[in-house]
């Protein structure tokens, strides 16, 4: 390899073939959530691939069947109380969409089981992404109290309309891996012991095809991302203006607690 992955600790690497690299989210016995080092390695390991000569293609996947439970709470509950964590995270965030935008390299994703925050947003910014037929799509922010920024209100729009958008965005509703694909969410969804295989042999016929066709092809077709690069600033804005608020605080205890968030009646604006 070009580039040492040996300093990230919340991402492992694997070589399955030649050109191809898996970045595997892993956080044990949490669901792959991501804490402080997960949300920072998987918005700046794009950087490093991108300079990688050694890869042509990248699978993203979760370790153990599961892909990512999303931002660990912790995380988020250091984010509402300090403001350092707040803005640290909310500079990652910006980063972790448009690095993946911009990385040169095709990024396949494979979605199992539940997929839900930051670590979605990875996958539905990837040029390709495969989903389990039972796996759970689920945006997150509005039941934690907090707009819907990462990579919600540019990404959901374009590929399933906005009519669909805001219905499974305002309402937080989950989608499976066949709704999400007929909704235009993910590429492909198969069933859920071939996620892994059906992304390897897309990371494979991508690899085995021309680089520079592939990633130019990527750069044009990104532009409608960057273009809607105003909405997005917007968005995630807005989101982290939401997590110095009073709801926030509400949708962290009631998801430890495992039940329905009772948020205000009312709202200042």
């Amino acid at each position: 390899m070009d580039v040492d992955y040996g300093r990230y600790k919340a991402l492992k690497f694997n070589r399955p073939s030649p050109r191809i690299l898996e970045v595997i989210l892993s956080q044990p016995g949490k669901l792959n959530a991501l804490d402080h080092d997960g949300h920072r390695e998987l918005a700046d390991v794009w950087r490093d691939i991108d300079r990688d000569r050694d890869t042509a293609v990248v699978l993203l996947r979760g370790e153990g069947g599961v892909y990512s439970a999303g931002g660990d709470l912790g995380l988020v509950e250091d984010m509402a109380a300090e403001w350092e964590t707040r803005m640290r995270v909310w500079k990652e965030a910006s980063d972790l969409v448009y690095n993946v935008i911009n990385c040169s390299k095709a990024v396949v994703a494979a979605i199992e089981g539940p997929a839900v925050g930051a670590g979605l947003a990875a996958a539905l910014v990837a040029d390709i992404t495969v989903a389990g037929r039972t796996s759970r799509i689920i945006d997150g922010h509005t039941r934690l109290g907090v707009a819907a920024g990462d990579h919600s209100a540019i990404v959901w729009p374009l590929l399933c309309g906005m009519a669909k958008a805001k219905y499974y965005l305002l309402l937080c509703e989950k989608l499976t891996g066949e709704e999400a694909e007929r909704q235009g969410l993910v590429s492909l969804c198969v069933d859920d012991d071939k996620v892994i295989e059906t992304a390897m042999e897309v990371c494979e016929k991508l690899a085995n095809g021309s680089q520079s066709a592939i990633r130019l092809t990527k750069h044009a077709l990104n532009n409608w991302l960057r273009l809607a690069g105003p909405t997005f600033d917007a968005s995630l804005a807005l989101e982290f203006l939401g997590f110095s608020g009073p709801d926030v605080n509400e949708g962290c205890a009631s998801l430890r607690e495992k039940r329905p968030p009772k948020f205000a009646p009312d709202c200042p604006f």
